[in-house]
């Protein structure tokens, strides 16, 4: 195959799955407000995501998985973010949750992603586990548990003494949903993202087999699977855990603030001020000025995403796994900062369009909510994600997760 030819398949391969991308954000913004209010999309856009195979971009190619270029992955999410935010959060998590699992025994790689559904996960060591026989009996509550509702397996983080000689260890231990000490709790009552149904998850003594147990410091601290039963040329392993992980808040966020800034022209153009003597809103110095820097907001927090990807392409060819706190803070300040920036445009927008914007299940209305709750997540935490960078830049040590 020639350069040439090779790039034109790679063009094609890009259009489609960003044709993908557009019917998912077309069926999640269809039923938007419906969804706004019920706290849950239908089964409509699980389907799509899995009938697209979208889900499978950051699997492993053993186990089908469809890895494109970082740029090709966030572009998708971008795609569907400018529909629904809350949608894109839905995509990005469904291909994000097969990353750990390929860490697993090549025993758990099997049963987690020998299939075509959908993994959700709460990591946060909050559970409780016991050695019982060759496994552990999972107790706990975790809340924010993204897709939950369409997922079959789960992973859940818990503090696990995984033998008697050793200390309490972090780790991820999966469970199926059908489990009949897994239950899921309807808390998702939530500014924004309420679409996705981020609910909670109940487990009462779950039993889970060793080889549905992984260390999580095989993503930290060693950045390799389990066993060695693994290609080391696949892209999934050959670049650190979490930044990876990661990639697609910034994306998400971008997508969203692309369309708040599209809905903002739209409506200026036609808007008239009746106390301004009938003016027409765009001849506005005011309104001219926040149009312009909002977009240069909008370029210099894509050009940061774009700094994102190059890092991460780099640790890829070199198949850099681990990494040091400096160059992972990096990551964490840029994704912070596109979230400071992309909360920022979602107030600015409804705060000038005024009353036009405030009415419940108004388009501006959602995607500042669902902005507002997106910048809540800790990995994006805009004080943390600077002082953990300004930190490593003193050769001091960084933040133990993000």
């Amino acid at each position: 195959m020639t350069k040439t030819t090779l790039l034109i398949k790679e063009r094609q391969d890009r259009a489609t799955w960003i044709a993908k991308a557009e019917r998912i954000g077309q069926i999640a913004e269809a039923e938007a407000k419906e969804a706004d209010k019920n706290a849950r999309f239908s089964s409509k856009v699980a389907e799509a995501i899995l009938e697209a195979d979208i889900n499978k971009l950051m699997r492993p190619k053993r186990y089908n998985g469809s890895f494109v270029d970082l740029r090709t992955y966030t572009d998708i999410l971008r795609t569907i973010s400018k529909h629904s935010i809350a949608a894109a959060w839905l995509t990005y998590f469904y291909s994000a949750h097969d990353i750990w699992p390929a860490y697993l025994s090549p025993k758990g790689r099997d049963i987690v992603l020998g299939h075509n559904g959908f993994v959700a996960d709460v990591v946060a060591p909050v559970g409780r586990a016991e050695r019982v026989g060759d496994g552990f009996s999972l107790s706990g509550q975790w809340n924010f548990c993204s897709g939950v509702l369409w997922s079959d397996f789960i992973g859940l983080g818990a503090m696990v003494k995984l033998s008697e000689e050793d200390e309490p260890e972090y780790c991820i231990l999966v469970v199926p949903k059908s489990d009949p000490n897994v239950k899921i709790v309807e808390n998702w009552d939530t500014i924004g993202l309420r679409s996705s149904a981020s609910n909670g998850v109940l487990v009462e003594d779950a039993f889970v087999p060793e080889h549905l147990v992984l260390p999580a410091r095989y993503l930290f601290q060693i950045g390799k699977p389990m066993e060695e039963d693994f290609d080391q040329n696949d892209p999934v392993y050959r670049m650190p855990f979490m930044p990876l992980f990661l990639l697609g808040f910034p994306a998400v966020a971008l997508g969203g603030m692309e369309r708040l800034i599209t809905i903002f022209k739209e409506r200026t153009e036609k808007r008239v001020r009746v106390f301004k003597g009938g003016q027409n809103e765009k001849k506005s110095s005011g309104s001219q000025r926040l149009l312009a820097e909002m977009n240069m907001q909008y370029r210099a927090a894509e050009g940061l995403l774009y700094r994102y990807i190059e890092i991460l392409e780099s640790w890829e060819a070199e198949g850099r796994t681990i990494v040091s706190d400096e160059e992972r803070e990096e990551l964490f300040a840029l994704r912070a900062q596109v979230a400071r920036m992309a909360t920022d445009i979602a107030t600015r927008v409804m705060q000038t369009l005024g009353g036009t914007s405030i009415y419940k299940g108004d388009s501006v209305e959602l995607f500042t909510r669902d902005l507002l709750a997106f910048g809540s997540h800790p990995n994006g935490a805009w004080e943390d994600g600077m002082a953990a960078y300004g930190r490593t830049i003193f050769g001091q040590p960084g933040d133990p997760v993000w």
